[in-house]
């Protein structure tokens, strides 16, 4: 399903996003009772590239939550294996939060 989104909608993008993006698996999630796009990253460097690129992963959440209450927050993660955590940068604060587990909806901004 990740490659079928990234084809149809990243189709213009710069080569590199559509490549980085390949490597990630995308799901919705709830944050305080609103969607967000969750992109899981394969590590640390995927994910810190794309936090500096966040514009079109906005755009693309507005389009494909059409059907839900109009977002554009993106969570952009990779697992800290030594930390047993999930880091995540955060669109709607611009700053990097930690989760024990991606599924629960607060979370606590360390920077």
């Amino acid at each position: 399903m990740t490659n079928r989104l990234v084809d149809e909608y990243f189709d213009y993008s710069e080569s590199w996003l559509r490549a980085i993006l390949r490597m990630c698996i995308f799901s919705l999630t709830q944050l305080g009772g609103k969607t967000a796009l969750l992109i899981e990253c394969p590590n640390q460097a995927v994910a810190k590239r794309l936090s500096r690129k966040t514009f079109p992963l906005e755009q693309f959440m507005e389009y494909f939550s059409s059907s839900y209450p109009a977002s554009r927050r993106v969570l952009i993660c990779y697992q800290d294996s030594s930390l047993a955590t999930w880091r995540c940068f955060d669109t709607e604060s611009n700053t990097w939060k930690t989760w024990e587990k991606l599924q629960i909806s607060t979370a606590s901004a360390d920077g």
